[in-house]
């Protein structure tokens, strides 16, 4: 079964989740301030639309893929927003990466105005979603997290319910405190072995189907031991999301000193003007300081 989608936000992100909806036979109508982004998808089969509202009046399902929690709000409630051009019953689909506060706030909004709203931040980047294997942590009311399915089906390999409102972005949290702390991990080790003359390519072969295997490990090791920072991610977007990490455990009263350690690191290559880099970049802080930067 095909769709009608909204698409609102089409990054790298947002893109890859469009073209994947376009193979699978969806129709998609996308929004996005920068043009380029919009003409990419049209290329591919996508309708343009002058306006987040526009784009959903046209559509059964909504789906953002944006920065933050102040621009879902103003492409979901804003002036021409989705809300003002969506038929009772629509359903929006976040998957952005947020915190759960604002999530639950626009939950409510969008219950006020005949709205249905599901918070579904995903894992895997834009190669999984291109492919639809992406991992989708869902929040929201049962009947509408299942309706969300008939669209995020195309997707998804494993979309799972998490809760109420908010439950998501919270799983999306934990799930960004252990990528980020994985990063590291598997940067720290790649630079052991190189240093000790060990081929780092070899290693992920090495440890397959061992108790230190991972997808990061798998996939990055190689990376970083060839220093491949072709962009799937930024590691800005890891400060923000492990600052909502940190609130959260205020809120609960969690210890997290490993997560702090990682927080400062990501900020600092951010301070170094890495912030904009592929989550591989990470490994530029174990090259530690050079001597040009004392001369």
């Amino acid at each position: 079964m095909t769709n009608t989608v909204a698409l609102i936000g089409a990054g790298a992100m947002g893109g890859a989740i469009g073209t994947r909806l376009l193979q699978t036979g969806n129709t998609v109508h996308v929004f996005d301030l920068d043009q380029a982004r919009v003409d990419e998808l049209v290329e591919k089969g996508a309708n343009a639309s002058a306006t987040a509202a526009e784009a959903a009046s046209r559509s059964d399902f909504v789906i953002f893929s944006l920065n933050s929690a102040k621009i879902v709000g103003l492409a979901a409630f804003g002036e021409s927003g989705a809300a003002e051009g969506s038929k009772p019953g629509t359903v929006f689909i976040d998957m952005s990466s947020i915190d759960p506060e604002s999530t639950r706030g626009f939950s409510e909004q969008a219950k006020a105005k005949g709205l249905a709203w599901v918070d579904s931040p995903l894992s895997g980047g834009a190669p999984k979603a291109l492919i639809g294997e992406l991992t989708l942590m869902a929040g929201g009311d049962e009947a509408d997290v299942e309706k969300a399915h008939e669209c995020l089906k195309h997707v998804a390999r494993n979309y799972t319910h998490m809760g109420p409102s908010g439950a998501g972005q919270t799983t999306k949290i934990i799930n960004q405190v252990l990528c980020g702390l994985g990063f590291l991990a598997v940067a720290e080790a790649t630079q052991l072995a190189l240093d000790a003359g060990v081929d780092a390519e070899k290693i992920p072969v090495a440890l397959k189907g061992g108790r230190a295997d991972s997808a990061l490990l798998q996939e990055y090791m190689p990376r970083f031991a060839t220093r491949d920072y072709r962009r799937t991610g930024r590691i800005d977007n890891m400060v923000k999301d492990l600052t909502f990490a940190q609130e959260l455990s205020m809120q609960t009263g969690t210890s997290m000193p490993m997560t702090a350690l990682c927080m400062e690191i990501h900020k600092m290559l951010t301070a170094a003007g890495l912030g904009g880099e592929d989550q591989a970049a990470v490994m530029e802080y174990f090259k530690g300081p050079t001597k040009d930067q004392f001369s």
